[in-house]
């Protein structure tokens, strides 16, 4: 099926439901004190800015794959999720808005700092090294090329910025400072722990996990959540093995092909409004996201 065969979601109105904010890609909507309703939308953000046409089908192949890594990761760390079914806290006009999508989720308290694991030397973290010899404050050795696996992951937390702003990279140092000692040293083991894991497993699939991030918060005790998504081709840079080599920028079963293309227009500035995709990207866009679904998971898109 290709991304124009698939219904689309842009933006959510679930009416029967406060809504509680709305991100780059999903809307969390209240059911009560201790459970929200997290919907993923089709939209798309590159370089912080939201298209403005959706990528049909992309929510649900992120809520899909974000599922299958909370199940594979679940005894790591505990995660967001209640096993309870969405259509059952909407109205039923609204099923088809959830369905496939949408995950009701423990109410919790965000950390706002997203914990980034890099095992390779690529993207902001490769201009990083070029101009410092480290990233977020990590110094590595002199002479890595673009794309070289790192001899171990390194931690590169940052700070969760406003809608529309960019993130931006801290020091682990910053960190500490910004939610205290020893919650940031377990959030930096539990991430690495967690990105270790997955790429062990990703590597029997013949794919390599560059990067990723995570999100946390805490539950009414204290007790530190993995929440948000996991593992997806919106928060990690997933590369095909057979086609990897050091010294260029591999082709990836994500965004990139979005961003690579925002490269190329003359003018614009990465700030909103953004540019309008030509149907190819779109489609192709949708078709990388699918891929990466299906060769990490052994999973095609579920009706």
């Amino acid at each position: 099926m290709t991304s124009s065969q698939l219904p689309s979601l842009f933006k959510s109105t679930i009416k029967s439901l406060k809504l509680l904010g709305r991100g780059k890609v999903r809307e969390n909507y209240i059911i009560d004190d201790e459970k929200i309703l997290m919907v993923t939308s089709d939209r798309l953000s590159a370089f912080d800015v939201i298209m403005d046409q959706p990528i049909p089908g992309k929510g649900r192949v992120l809520s899909q794959m974000s599922d299958f890594w909370f199940e594979k990761l679940k005894d790591i760390v505990p995660n967001h999720l209640t096993g309870i079914a969405p259509e059952t806290v909407v109205a039923a006009d609204e099923v088809d808005q959830v369905r496939g999508r949408a995950v009701v989720v423990k109410r919790l308290e965000p950390i706002m700092v997203e914990a980034v694991v890099r095992g390779y030397i690529i993207g902001s973290g490769w201009k990083d090294y070029q101009a410092t010899g480290a990233i977020c404050g990590v110094t590595l050795p002199p002479g890595l090329k673009q794309a070289e696996k790192l001899a171990e992951p390194i931690f590169t937390p940052a700070a969760k910025a406003a809608m529309g702003e960019h993130d931006e990279n801290i020091s682990f140092e910053d960190m500490e400072r910004r939610i205290g000692t020893e919650l940031a040293a377990t959030i930096r083991d539990v991430s690495i722990k967690l990105y270790k894991t997955a790429a062990d497993y990703a590597a029997t699939r013949g794919i390599i996990i560059a990067d990723t991030k995570f999100e946390f918060g805490l539950d009414k005790n204290g007790v530190l959540h993995l929440m948000d998504e996991v593992l997806t081709a919106d928060s990690s840079r997933f590369w095909p093995a057979d086609s990897y080599q050091v010294g260029i920028s591999p082709p990836s079963f994500d965004k990139q092909f979005v961003r690579d293309y925002l490269e190329t227009i003359t003018g614009w500035n990465k700030t909103a409004p953004a540019p309008t995709l030509p149907a190819e990207v779109i489609e192709k866009t949708g078709a990388k996201y699918r891929e990466a679904l299906q060769a990490l998971t052994g999973e095609t898109l579920k009706d």
